[in-house]
């Protein structure tokens, strides 16, 4: 049985990129790890983790195998039949082959495979010392790395993400010898590049962390970045409010220090009538800034910057902090003052000249038909057409403002300001705002009403005009978002509980949007060029007059629903729920919501299987009837009490959920029907469906029929059956 040792691994660096570094220390990790499953050298995994600071990376395992296990090989050799000869002698090929594995040819062994009897050499080795295979393996780990754009330095030939200075190889108190980038192993790291410029000495791999946090270097991430959070924190509550600390910016100072202190600065107050989404996208995105807020989530005149060193004067760095952040804020207060001498509604003259894509004409044109579309779906949602039509006019106007032109993540924020300043409504102003959410994966829908049917028509506009211009998304490109917004469209109005038609919506949207790219197609000179454009819309595209659209309304909706599947699947719906749904087609998403919730809480019941099962026999008998059937159900025909029994139960289900029907509580309804199961078992037991009587059969065909039906009349359960 192999001993085990401890092992330690740092490569020391020039600072790495900020972004890229978990991802380089956490592939390093794992290159190592795979370098040692490959030899087959065991090793104990718990507890262990990338450990990187801006400057190195590193793997610290607590037990590693001291050797490799015994090494077996087995080569296939020769068929007998072109090995051996007539007289049972060696041929040439086995002769060659015994040679190349060092042996005689009567040491081989033989094998049989579906080809007859062949030799093979099979050999065991001894497994190699795992020092020896370190060097390798590191080499291995760094060449495996995702780095697109390698480094060079001095005369070398290998690259890396940033030049390498150093190189900690220790596999238990031995230092591994070994040459990776042009550095000789050792044992020796560096500290703090200011609080400790001299070498850090480690006797062992147990030694790492501790001696680097002696040496003012928290090489554990998880423990740099608990702390970035404490100080954070604490310096906030010393200046009165609460830091806001944004996951991703807090990722990149955990990347940008070694040796993490917070230190609370501030700003005049003046500052804080320009927005404070600008000021805080400043301080967060540009300099990496914790902004502090007051208890009811508003900025105030305080920020904590967090340094890579503890200052002889803690001030010196605060007014450094202070003084860069200072002119950009000037410039936010110089944008958002001139926009508001212009004014919003002035703001939208520009936007005519403004193209939002060839086929699709300017800007301009694209509010134009958001707002006949918010006007029309308002009703809807109960709110005032002129109202959401409105708020859908003033809805990009923004784009124009200087604001929005230096902070473009401000389209839509920078305009409810603007609106508040023109005196427009509270909710016009929410609205234009709430219109671009979702703005990310996870990001909550529009809260309010009238922002709701904004961000819905916005969404009909933009996937109407992406199809129509021949935009829709292949493969990884998607260059207008389609995907995004399809699946925005479709979360808004089932999480807004808005009960529309998609076909009705997309029809409106076609309707005027269609005639804009025919426009556009008929205005090109040149014959060529319209036919090369025609080409590229949708294979579908519609008429001008709107007819012949079936094909791309199917496209649209197909593509919408498409888009809920992961949507579903992230909350733990089955792709046979989905799919049970998805088959029934309805054209209402919310009703299409309230459908996956009700099969999904179907699908617990003890009688789901079995009746999914049942249906999907039924449909399967059913397919291959020819012929219509009865409308009526006779009850005289009945030869059996199973399937008297089962008509019954049938009925009586059918004027039960009638009204739930109606009234869409699809859980009842799939409730009630899981009562049939009794009647259902019962009849396909004792009941023969195809008998030769064709009254008879077609009777009972009538009545598979209308149990079929109900059981499918919430979604085709069918699907449910394993």
């Amino acid at each position: 049985m192999s001993t085990t040792q401890p092992l330690l691994i740092e490569l020391g660096t020039e600072e790495l990129p900020v972004k890229a570094l978990p991802g380089l220390a956490q592939a390093f990790f794992d290159g190592v790890l795979d370098g040692l499953h490959k030899r087959g050298i065991g090793f104990e995994r718990d507890g262990a983790k990338p450990l990187y600071t801006p400057r190195r990376l590193a793997v610290r395992l607590n037990a590693v195998q001291t050797q490799q296990p015994e090494q077996k090989s087995e080569v296939l050799g020769p068929y007998l039949n072109i090995a051996l000869d007539g007289d049972g002698q060696p041929t040439k090929a086995l002769q060659g082959f015994a040679a190349k594995a060092g042996i005689d040819w009567t040491a081989l062994e033989r094998t049989s495979d579906a080809k007859g009897e062949r030799f093979v050499h099979r050999a065991v080795k001894p497994g190699a010392d795992t020092a020896s295979l370190l060097p390798e393996i590191v080499r291995e780990a760094l060449a495996a790395m995702p780095i697109p754009k390698p480094m060079r330095w001095g005369d070398h030939d290998y690259g890396f993400a940033r030049p390498a200075h150093w190189l900690v190889l220790l596999f238990g108190k031995d230092v591994v010898p070994a040459q990776v980038l042009g550095i000789a192993s050792d044992r020796m790291s560096r500290g703090h590049r200011f609080m400790h410029d001299k070498p850090v000495w480690f006797s062992a791999p147990e030694d790492y962390v501790e001696s680097l946090r002696s040496a003012q270097v928290l090489v554990d991430p998880d423990e740099r970045r608990e702390r970035i959070v404490r100080e954070v924190e604490q310096a906030a509550r010393g200046a009165g409010g609460v830091a806001r600390i944004d996951e991703g910016i807090l990722e990149e100072v955990n990347g940008l220090t070694e040796w993490p202190v917070a230190i609370a600065c501030g700003f005049e107050r003046e500052f804080l009538r320009v927005p404070q989404e600008a000021l805080i996208a400043t301080m967060e995105a540009n300099q990496k800034f914790f902004p502090v807020l007051d208890g009811e989530g508003h900025l105030t005149e305080r920020f904590i910057g967090v340094a890579n060193i503890v200052s002889r004067d803690e001030n010196e760095v605060r007014k450094g902090y202070e003084r860069v952040i200072r002119p950009r804020f000037a410039d936010a207060k110089f944008f958002y003052d001139e926009d508001l001498k212009q004014g919003l509604a002035s703001m939208g003259e520009g936007l005519k000249t403004v193209k939002y894509q060839d086929k699709l004409g300017s800007v301009a044109d694209k509010v134009a038909r958001v707002a006949a579309l918010a006007e029309a779906i308002a009703p809807a949602a109960g709110i005032d057409p002129a109202l959401a039509k409105r708020a859908a006019l003033l809805s990009k106007n923004d784009l124009q403002s200087r604001m929005v032109n230096e902070f473009p993540e401000l389209q839509g924020i920078a305009g409810r300001y603007y609106a508040l300043a023109a005196d427009e409504s509270a909710e016009v102003a929410a609205a234009i705002d709430e219109a671009y959410m979702p703005r990310f994966a996870g990001d909550a829908i529009a809260p309010s009403k009238l922002g709701q049917v904004v961000a819905i028509a916005e969404r009909l506009d933009t996937l109407a005009g992406g199809f129509a211009a021949g935009l829709k998304p292949t493969g990884n490109k998607d260059p207008f978002s389609l995907r995004r917004n399809a699946l925005g469209l479709a979360r808004t109005i089932i999480e807004s509980q808005l009960s529309v038609s998609l076909d009705a919506l997309f029809a409106k949207a076609s309707a005027a949007v269609v005639p804009v790219v025919h426009a556009y197609l008929e205005s090109i000179e040149s014959p060529k060029k319209r036919k090369d454009e025609e080409a590229r819309v949708h294979p579908f595209l519609p008429a001008a007059d709107g007819d012949n659209g079936v094909e791309f309304a199917i496209d649209l909706n197909d593509f919408t629903r498409e888009r809920l599947r992961s949507y579903y699947a992230d909350v733990g719906v089955t792709h046979p729920q989905f799919e049970s749904v998805l088959e029934r087609g309805s054209s209402d998403l919310f009703d299409f919501d309230r459908r996956v919730q009700a099969i999904v809480e179907f699908a617990k019941l003890p009688e789901a299987e079995a009746l999914a099962a049942a249906n999907k026999r039924s449909r399967n008998i059913l397919k291959k009837v020819e012929g219509a059937l009865p409308e009526a159900i006779d009850a005289a025909l009945f030869a059996e009490p199973a399937e008297r029994e089962l008509a019954e139960a049938v009925d009586a289900a059918a004027a039960d959920t009638d009204p739930l029907l109606a009234q869409r509580d699809y859980v009842a309804v799939l409730g009630r029907l899981a009562r049939l199961r009794p009647q259902v078992d019962a009849f396909f037991d004792r009941v023969m469906v195809n008998v030769d009587d064709a009254a008879v059969r077609n009777n009972r065909l009538a009545l598979l029929k209308r149990l079929s039906d109900r059981l499918g009349s919430v979604a085709a359960i069918e699907h449910l059956s394993i």
